[in-house]
């Protein structure tokens, strides 16, 4: 059985074994669920489906959440990314997709949480857009997907994945590290790679306040989200280069468990500072709620 407490144990038994992250945690995943891997693989593709789904869905024209915040952005952004972007067609798509990913979560659309609501884009873009634009085989983004949960799994045990704890940095942060890790192995990388992009996605994001505005999951997470996947292809190329955090990994995790809880109450999840608290911010709660 493995133990989720540590990024880079995982990619040293992994580099051991001359195998993956995720073969190891599919085999590990199916012995803990007394089911096949072939059945357990079969649920992560569904995974997959629902992200696909989202990201579609949420890209249409029309989409707009209840409370009239967002919506429209994922649509916008796709037509955009049709002509010159100025981060190019790759980037510019998956910004497109965490955008219509992170809408449609807000207009009550089913998506997976990945790791969590808030920051539901950001895995689903990363995935999707190099299938999509890189012809990476579904078969490798499905496993993909397992070793982007081992690394969720690590980061929740350690640290939190939830804003209210930890503020954004939890989760638009952990879900770009998770992010990056799953880049890393799509394209060919190594573990221990895969544990670098993670470390480098997190302290990109450190300090990353939860500060919703009316207390809506809506403004600025949806836009966070597209900045999440850009911090995630990033930390993935530099991995892919070569270049190392100074900072290894897991110490990254226990320092954004450690601002986490420093971070005032008002910057977790409460709405009562940061953008929640701005004239303009105040001004649409009132609008919203009365």
């Amino acid at each position: 059985m493995l133990e989720y407490h540590s990024i880079a144990q995982l990619a040293a038994q992994a580099e051991e074994a001359g195998k993956r992250i995720s073969d190891l945690v599919l085999a590990d995943q199916a012995e803990l669920m007394e089911l096949s891997p072939e059945k357990v693989f079969e649920m992560m593709k569904d995974n997959l489906d629902v992200m696909r789904r989202s990201a579609e869905k949420g890209a249409a024209e029309n989409l707009r959440s209840t409370s009239g915040l967002t919506g429209g952005g994922g649509f916008r952004m796709t037509r955009y990314a049709e002509g010159s972007p100025l981060a190019g067609s790759f980037c510019a798509k998956a910004v497109a997709r965490a955008l219509a990913v992170a809408e449609y979560n807000a207009s009550m659309g089913k998506i997976v949480a990945a790791p969590t609501a808030g920051s539901c884009g950001i895995l689903p873009a990363a995935i999707l857009t190099i299938i999509d634009e890189r012809g990476t085989p579904e078969d490798a983004a499905v496993m993909a997907l397992f070793t982007a949960g081992a690394l969720g799994l690590v980061i929740a045990n350690e640290a939190s994945i939830a804003g209210a704890e930890g503020g954004c940095q939890a989760e638009c942060g952990s879900a770009a590290a998770i992010a990056a890790g799953a880049l890393v192995e799509i394209s060919g990388g190594s573990p221990l790679m895969a544990a670098e992009a993670c470390a480098i996605a997190i302290k990109n994001q450190l300090g990353l306040v939860c500060d919703p505005v009316a207390g809506l999951v809506e403004v600025p997470c949806v836009k966070r989200n597209a900045g999440g996947i850009m911090c995630a292809i990033a930390a993935a190329d530099m991995a892919l280069a070569g270049i190392k955090s100074v900072i290894p990994v897991d110490e990254v995790i226990g320092a954004m468990r450690e601002i986490g809880e420093a971070l005032p109450v008002n910057l977790k999840e409460t709405a009562l500072g940061g953008l929640a608290a701005t004239q303009t911010g105040l001004a649409l709660r009132k609008k919203i709620f009365g």
